[in-house]
């Protein structure tokens, strides 16, 4: 899986490249590509839960250890311990919110002005990205694994 999420999510910003660059081209050649930014957003979407959910699964987010590595090692455990429940319950914020607005926008008619891409999907995969990010906190946690 980890594989996998490397290889899609690395794939989805190696074609956002290749996008902009032809979207730049476009306009700088007097043939603009309507709508590229439109459909770079799902892309940089996919490769941004992707990287987050690779990060939170391997304990690998960027922190600053400056006070924790002054600690003992039970001081060290219970600053990990809240670092971890401080991401859960910031996850969990996310995910209602996002439920929220997904539950009340749904049947909207919400798409983008010049190619009609459904925002509802890009929604859906903020959920369950946030779903998996919270199980992958929980599971690192329960197996004692600390970044």
């Amino acid at each position: 899986m980890k594989s996998f999420l490397i290889w899609s999510g690395g794939a989805a910003l190696l074609a956002v490249t290749a996008l902009d660059v032809i979207g730049m081209l476009g306009r700088h050649l007097g043939m603009p590509l309507h709508g590229v930014i439109e459909l770079i957003q799902p892309m940089v979407l996919y490769a941004g839960c992707a990287g987050l959910l690779i990060a939170t699964a391997a304990g690998r987010h960027a922190r600053v250890n400056l006070l924790a590595d002054r600690l003992p090692e039970r001081g060290k455990a219970l600053v990990g311990w809240l670092e971890d429940l401080a991401t859960l319950l910031f996850y969990a914020a996310l995910l209602t919110g996002s439920v929220i607005l997904a539950l009340d926008l749904w049947n909207g008619h919400e798409v983008g002005e010049l190619t009609g891409v459904p925002w509802r999907w890009m929604r859906l995969v903020v959920n369950l990205s946030l779903i998996a990010l919270i199980l992958a906190l929980i599971v690192r946690r329960f197996r004692g694994q600390r970044g």
